[in-house]
């Protein structure tokens, strides 16, 4: 069997951004993942459930290809916080296994060039058609983007920098 290097690529670089977020929370018990440390309504469990939440979306997306999808707004309520009934524990090994799919789905998709419908919502009313490839970065840039975010929340709860943090 061929390796296609850029899909594997792709498997990887994701690999390496959920695992800078995985640094980010590492040693935070549930408390701290719900508290607030900046004058923003984020929290570091909140942005773990949407990092969770944004790739299980998409990767949806790409699976189901469904040319009549809307966005399901009345999730947005629950899109950024940790709720009671969850546990960073949980919540990481929820996106393992969310992350061992999208890989699967990279490899087995069959062109990185195919366009996929997605959703409408009140921001985008117009269905855009986006390649594979799209939104796969997408994905991407939607945990480095909120991974940024978390390292701020972290270091003003305790001090803790990913940076440094990656070293231990």
């Amino acid at each position: 069997m061929m390796v296609d290097h850029e899909r594997e690529e792709l498997i990887k670089v994701l690999a390496s951004q959920r695992d800078l977020f995985r640094i980010t929370v590492r040693g935070i018990d549930d408390e701290q993942a719900r508290q607030r440390s900046t004058i923003s309504e984020l929290t570091l469990g909140g942005l773990l459930s949407h990092c969770v939440n944004v790739e299980r979306h998409w990767t949806t997306i790409l699976a189901e290809r469904d040319p009549n999808s809307e966005f399901d707004i009345s999730r947005m309520d629950s899109e950024y916080r940790l709720d009671a009934d969850q546990t960073v524990a949980g919540l990481l090994a929820e996106w393992e296994a969310v992350a061992e799919h999208t890989a699967k789905l990279i490899r087995e998709l069959p062109n990185l060039e195919d366009s996929v419908p997605t959703p409408t919502a009140p921001w985008a009313p117009e269905r855009e058609w986006l390649t594979v490839r799209y939104i796969l970065l997408h994905i991407l840039r939607e945990i480095a983007h909120h991974s940024g975010h978390a390292d701020i929340i972290r270091e003003a709860l305790d001090g803790a920098n990913t940076t440094y943090q990656r070293a231990n």
